[in-house]
């Protein structure tokens, strides 16, 4: 089975699914503020110009079961005054998996959601309850969401880029 992807949109699709970073700042602040936008790139052997191998990153291909996605979300202030408590959120769409310790974004915490971004916290801090009704600590494959919480306030003009990878399921 191959996953087909869109490239560089402003939104990413994934089997019709859309993968668009959301971003909060503190309560005083509208939304619009910041401006988010997403990008799915697929990572894949390609031959190399000595007869090896070596990694190739495209946009706008088809991803088969042994490629890694990487998830890229960039934020870009659009306000005229410094953002305090910027928080950026991104879905891991259901037909992919989380590469565990895998996400980065410079000057930021990451969390974590496996309950579809209703509570995040620390890979150790998270739980689900199986069938048989026992507690379990969360493994990458469950996570639903990824968010960046930044650490300083985002200045005036300022742009960031937050990521993390995936594999199809």
């Amino acid at each position: 089975m191959a996953l087909r992807f869109g490239g560089r949109t402003g939104g990413v699709f994934l089997l019709g699914l859309a993968v668009a970073g959301a971003a909060q700042t503190t309560a005083n602040a509208p939304r619009d503020e910041l401006i988010v936008s997403s990008e799915l790139e697929r990572i894949g052997a390609s031959a190399a110009a000595d007869g090896g191998a070596a990694l190739e990153v495209t946009t706008g291909t088809v991803a088969s079961h042994a490629d890694q996605l990487i998830y890229s979300v960039k934020f870009t202030t659009a306000s005229e005054h410094v953002l305090d408590a910027v928080r950026v959120t991104s879905p891991v769409p259901a037909d992919v998996k989380y590469v565990a310790d895998s996400a980065s974004g410079p000057g930021s915490r990451i969390l974590f959601s496996v309950d579809n971004g209703r509570t995040f916290g620390r890979p150790d801090e998270l739980k689900l309850v199986g069938t048989d009704a026992v507690a379990r600590v969360a493994d990458a494959a469950d996570y639903t969401h990824v968010r960046w919480v930044l650490d300083a306030p985002l200045d005036v003009g300022a742009t960031g880029i937050a990521r993390f990878r995936a594999v199809p399921r």
